[in-house]
């Protein structure tokens, strides 16, 4: 990995900064903050659906965590991107944001992206946190980090620094985040697996329908000597019920009780292509996973894809950018975990991806069951063509791979692409695909 100097701030930035800080001033709203190397979305989302029942509530719209996206979600406008004209429409709406007695949100939920050192310290310059979230410390954005106690030392600067009166809600089953709990001056609540968690989760299951088709998982959760059976409908992964913990701990901090918060989680829906359960052509299902990629997101994806019952278990996975020294390592880690599950088809998409083809091919995986491909769109093609009935296919990668083409060319309802998968905004569809 490469360290860096933090990002250099423009006059832009610093605007935004003052904007921000003025309106966060006038009303004082509770603000929630999220950051961590995976689940900052759906965390936020399950966070909203708990908190939105009993307050009026705004949370970070699309990427918008970072220098510019941040101060955006405070004034409640979107970016004007490189229009000077826009950017003039959103200086007006903070006017009037500033200048009239509007119905500001009461509680605001931030997403905080961290890329590099630094990053955190300058969002919370001018965002000061109630209650300060860090969801997990792995192998994503490393390459300006030294290492993973780099990465876990600026995520958990969001909770480190908050004052006394303010919650910090850590994942307790994460080594990286348990080694620095102690920093932490705040209150503190705990989540995660393990025995040690305040807001447990247990007896973690799969619910399947009488054709055997995947229905959610149910677990127990176990907070303060009261255990409450809970059923996520639309969750796939072990690692999705954290979200659920997280969002219930908030909801006690907001006075929303377990039994109130767990009712609400009952239907809650991860962001599009987040482990989405979608039906594909030939009577076959498919595991979307195609928003982002993370060796420990890959591993987890790969996980799922073993435990639910199938005919074939088929991985379609296109390149993890952004590791750095780590590449080949982790695309060979890739290899070894689909192994591990036993799956049956290998798509290997984008040129790190070879590294787990090698690695496959080294431990006498069938070559006719590894198919490699330079961009998803033959990929979606050719599992179209060899897809049976029966069949469970994950599809993963990070966003530049653009692997939702290839869950375009499977789906029962290609129709329906605007509507269920991730990037099909006009910004997004408008870009030609160009091998990273």
């Amino acid at each position: 990995m490469t360290s860096a100097e933090p990002k250099k701030i423009s006059l832009l930035k610093s605007t935004l900064r003052v904007m921000a800080f003025l309106v966060l001033k006038k009303y004082n709203p509770k603000i929630v903050s999220i950051t961590g190397s995976v689940g900052k979305t759906s965390t936020k989302e399950a966070v909203y659906t708990v908190l939105a029942s009993r307050f009026r509530v705004r949370r970070s719209e699309k990427n918008y965590n970072n220098e510019i996206g941040l101060p955006l979600t405070v004034i409640g406008t979107e970016s004007g991107k490189d229009s000077f004209w826009v950017w003039l429409t959103v200086f007006f709406k903070w006017l009037i944001v500033i200048i009239l007695p509007i119905e500001y949100p009461e509680i605001l939920i931030l997403e905080m992206g961290a890329d590099r050192p630094g990053d955190i310290k300058y969002l919370t310059s001018f965002v000061k946190s109630n209650v300060g979230i860090v969801t997990d410390v792995s192998l994503t954005h490393i390459e300006f980090f030294k290492n993973l106690e780099g990465v876990a030392k600026e995520k958990m600067s969001l909770v480190t620094g908050l004052d006394e009166k303010s919650l910090a809600v850590i994942n307790i089953d994460n080594e990286y985040i348990e080694k620095l709990k102690d920093q932490v001056k705040c209150r503190l609540a705990t989540f995660g697996f393990t025995d040690e968690a305040e807001m447990r989760a247990s007896d973690i299951l799969f619910n399947y329908s009488e054709g055997q088709e995947i229905k959610g998982l149910s677990f127990k959760l176990n907070y303060k000597g009261t255990n409450l059976p809970v059923r996520l409908s639309n969750v796939l992964a072990r690692h999705q019920v954290y979200p659920a913990l997280i969002a219930a701990t908030v909801g006690v901090e907001f006075g929303i009780n377990l039994v109130e918060s767990t009712a609400l989680l009952a239907n809650f829906l991860p962001p599009h292509s987040r482990l989405s359960l979608l039906p594909g052509i030939k009577n076959t299902q498919i595991i979307d996973d195609t928003y982002n990629a993370s060796p420990s997101s890959v591993g987890a994806a790969l996980e799922v894809l073993g435990e639910i019952k199938s005919q074939r278990k088929v991985a379609a996975l296109g390149d993890m950018l952004e590791l750095g020294e780590e590449t080949e390592k982790s695309h060979r880690n890739v290899a070894k975990k689909f192994l591990e599950i036993k799956g049956d088809i290998f798509f290997a998409v984008g040129a790190r991806m070879k590294f787990a083809v090698s690695e496959l091919e080294q431990h006498g995986f069938k070559k006719e069951n590894i198919f490699f491909f330079d961009n998803p769109m033959d990929a979606g093609k050719k599992i179209q063509e060899i897809m049976k009935e029966g069949d469970l296919v994950l599809v993963k990668g990070s966003q530049g791979i653009r692997m939702e083409k290839a869950v375009e060319e499977i789906m029962a309802e290609p129709q329906r692409a605007s509507e269920l998968l991730c990037r099909q905004n006009k910004e997004w569809q408008e870009k030609t695909f160009k091998p990273v």
